[in-house]
Order: structure tokens, then sequence, then C-alpha cells
């Protein structure tokens, strides 16, 4: 077993992809509460459903960078796969909260892939 965080080196790129990771957990999360109060929200399930895991994952991804785990690289690229799921599931629909959504997980993708 490798030795504790506290001196596995803080990656260049952190800050900006804890921002990245930040902006698409608001943007998921708006767009649930947005699909959530259209007329039409029974034919979002599968946006709310993605944005869910995109929110749920964005969030440990974070953490797993802020404490410098040796496990974030593996975290970092399931998020990416998530996140490029939720962004082509968002990116179908007209909705302003989808395509904010589809914008921030796209941003948090490229983000992501510098780390």
């Amino acid at each position: 077993m490798s030795e504790p965080n506290a001196f596995t080196p803080q990656n260049p790129n952190a800050q900006a992809i804890l921002e990245a990771l930040n902006r698409c957990i608001n943007a998921c999360e708006n767009c649930i509460s947005g699909c959530l109060s259209e007329e039409h929200a029974q034919m979002m399930v599968r946006c709310i459903a993605y944005s869910r895991d995109c929110a749920d994952y964005c969030r440990l991804t974070a953490a797993f960078i802020a404490r410098r785990s040796e496990h974030a690289p593996h975290v970092i690229r399931e998020c990416i796969e998530i996140c490029q799921k939720c962004y082509l599931e968002c990116s179908q629909h007209q909705d302003d909260h989808c395509k904010e959504c589809a914008a921030a997980c796209q941003a948090c993708v490229e983000a992501c892939r510098t780390y």
C-alpha cells in the first residue's frame, strides 16, 4: 500500500479542473430542475438520469482531486465518460437548461483531460 496522499503532488491543473467540475455540477442540477418542471417531463427521463449521474460523479471526482488521491486518474476517466454521455443527451434538446448543461459537460470533459 502506498503512503498517505499528503505526499502526492498537486496536479498543476487541479484548480481549473475543480472549477469546471463545479460548473458542471451546477449546470446538471439546474438541468434536472428544469426538466422536472417541463410539461413534457416524462419525455426527459433519460436527460434527468444522465444529469443526476453526471452531477454525482463530478462531486466524487472533485473530492478525489482535492484530496490528491492516487485513484483520481481512474475516477477522472469515468467522469469523462459520464460527462460525454450527458453532453450527448442534453445536446439533443432545445431547452436552455439542457443547452447550458451540454456546454458545461463538454467544458468539464476538456478540463478533465488536462489532469
